[in-house]
This record gives structure tokens, C-alpha cells and sequence, in this order.
């Protein structure tokens, strides 16, 4: 058979890494060695943060955040939401709150130090007399008695609850009222 041609030949290989005739035995030669293992690695590393910011950019103007971040003008004052109904007793529980989400809602008092007011609260400063404030506290206590059976008065599910079922117990609240023409 003869001898495949140096074209085909398969290529040399690199000659393996030169390893030490004797291993470090002791922690102080295994720390030295370790050293300068870590010493040629972070040569390495400072060249090739080196070539790699060899490109120096051109000067930049700095942008000025007036010309790309806009701004409305003038900014809109709240506005009270668009009555949706137009019962008296259903108009009171949805004033009552968009002023608890204007203002803020709060337990344990009436109205708190920041103006924050209780789902009673809510209700009496919204409300245009007794009759009102009477028919929505109503409606509001059977809604309230419908979803949490063990509660006996408005102030004391304010009290026991947190602003979601609030606002929810609210909005089911000014449903009934409507849908019972109050």
C-alpha cells in the first residue's frame, strides 16, 4: 500500500501545554503557582479591555432633556365624575366614592388628619339631607349584609375591611339603588 500524499496528510496538532516536571506539594507553593496563574489571566484580560477601547468616539454634544421629554402645558384640575345615575340615593353612593378615591378612605375615624374619609363619612358629606344620607346607608347595609353576613353596621365593615371590598360594596350598592328607582 503506499503512503497517502502530504496533501492529505491530517495537520500537525499544537504540542500540549508544557506542564511541570513536579506538582506544588505544599499550600505555600500551591498558592504561589495559583498567583501566577491568575496574575497571566488578568494580563490577559487588561490587553483585551485595552484593544477593545483602542476606538476613541468623536466628542458628543450632551442632549438637552427640554427638546426630547414633553410635558403637558397646563395640567387639568380633577373634575367629579359624570353622574351616572340618576336616582338620588345611587347618585349619593357614587359621590360618596369619588370622594373616598379623591380624598382618601380611612378607618377608625370619621375623617382622618389628611382629609381621608370612612365609608359613613363619605356618605354624610355627599348626601344633600337625612333622607339621602337614610336611603343610601340603607342600601349600603343590605349590600354590605348580602356579601358579609356577620356584619352588623356600616362603620364596623369600614372598619373590618379594606379599600377593595369598599369601593366593590360601594359600586353594588349604587346598582341596587338604581335598579330599585331609590
Amino acid at each position: 500500500m503506499n503512503a497517502p500524499s502530504a496533501a492529505v496528510q491530517a495537520p500537525e496538532r499544537a504540542a500540549p501545554p508544557v506542564t511541570p516536571a513536579r506538582a506544588p506539594r505544599g499550600l505555600d507553593e500551591r498558592l504561589t503557582a495559583v498567583s501566577a496563574a491568575m496574575d497571566d489571566r488578568l494580563a490577559l484580560a487588561a490587553l483585551a479591555v485595552a484593544v477593545n477601547t483602542a476606538l476613541r468616539l468623536p466628542d458628543v454634544e450632551p442632549v438637552d432633556l427640554a427638546d426630547v421629554v414633553r410635558v403637558p402645558a397646563i395640567v387639568e384640575p380633577w373634575r367629579p365624575p359624570v353622574d351616572l345615575y340618576p336616582t338620588p340615593a345611587a347618585a349619593v353612593l357614587q359621590r360618596a366614592r369619588a370622594r373616598l378615591e379623591r380624598d382618601g378612605w380611612c378607618q377608625g375615624a370619621t375623617v382622618d388628619e389628611d382629609g381621608a374619609r370612612c365609608l359613613y363619612g363619605a356618605l354624610r358629606a355627599e348626601a344633600a339631607d337625612a333622607a339621602e344620607l337614610d336611603a343610601a346607608l340603607a342600601v349600603l347595609l343590605e349590600t354590605i349584609r348580602r356579601h358579609f353576613p356577620g356584619e352588623e353596621t356600616v362603620p364596623g365593615f369600614n372598619d373590618t375591611h379594606g379599600p377593595r371590598a369598599v369601593f366593590r360594596v360601594l359600586d353594588q350598592a349604587a346598582d341596587l339603588a338604581h335598579a330599585r328607582n331609590l
